[in-house]
């Protein structure tokens, strides 16, 4: 059983690394960070960082997290920080597994909650609602909900244990409108992805994935009465070996600062 264990922890470890982004922020150099907690590495002045953190967040908070790990390594000289996005019920998985990071960010309250054991107590930092994203202009006049279940369309969904795809499953449950995607995806960023690239018609996404992308796609809008708030809730890993500077991070998140860079991208407040 421990040698089962050991290798699960090896691999999840491996898959972390593998998902890793490096945010390349306030330094010209092209320094290389191990990628785990505690870890050392130059920053822009040469001095040895406070703290390298991995931070794992939910796939939709892509661009606004790159945004604000560069103000928030501005403003904390000597704090690193490295991101790995995917889904929420991929991140929760690492954790479960044994994944060393130190912050966990996810878009649903109840993937959190599967890993309070190994968190410290959440914060919720923004709330984000969903919208039909289309090709550019529209071409198929997707106007509301019930036009997804036009079996000419080409509809992709994210999957229903990711979630967003909860969230989609629970509009469309409730406007009793059937719709067969052609696919469904492990992120909402695929879905997106799939609607850029024209290889869907129209899919369900969060409004800040179809603001990220609105030279490519269009917004339709959902009535709140039909909506559904998606949460995102941070905590600190209990076993981040930088506990104050990860929790100093997710404090962070819910100051003025963090809190413009959120709202400035789409989301709401919490």
């Amino acid at each position: 059983m421990t040698f089962t264990v050991t290798r699960r922890r090896a691999a999840a470890a491996a898959l972390t690394a593998a998902l890793l982004v490096p945010l390349a922020a306030c330094s010209s150099n092209d320094d290389t960070d191990k990628g785990a907690s505690g870890s050392t590495s130059s920053g822009s002045a040469g001095a040895a960082p406070k703290a390298n953190l991995t931070v794992l967040a939910a796939a939709s908070l892509t661009d606004v997290f790159k945004t604000a790990g560069a103000a928030y390594e501005k403003s904390h000289p000597g704090t690193k920080l490295t991101f790995s996005f995917a889904g929420s019920q991929e991140l929760v998985a690492q954790v479960s597994q044994g994944s060393p990071a130190d912050v966990l960010v996810t878009a649903d309250t109840k993937s959190m909650d599967k890993v309070k054991a190994e968190t410290s107590a959440p914060a919720v930092i923004a709330k984000n609602r969903l919208v039909i994203a289309t090709g550019k202009g529209n071409p198929f006049k997707v106007d509301e909900l019930k036009d997804l279940a036009d079996t000419r369309l080409k509809v992709v969904l994210a999957a229903p244990e990711v979630p967003a795809g909860k969230y989609s499953k629970k509009i469309l449950d409730a406007q009793k409108i059937t719709v067969k995607p052609v696919s469904q995806e492990p992120n909402v960023r695929a879905v997106l992805s799939k609607v850029e690239l024209g290889e869907a018609d129209a899919g369900l996404v969060y409004k800040t994935d179809a603001e990220s992308a609105k030279d490519k796609v269009d917004a339709v809008e959902i009535p709140d009465a039909q909506n559904a708030v998606a949460s995102y809730p941070a905590a600190t890993l209990k076993d981040s070996k930088n506990a104050e500077a990860a929790a100093a991070f997710v404090t962070w998140l819910s100051s003025p600062e963090g809190q413009k860079i959120l709202q400035d991208a789409g989301f709401q407040k919490p």
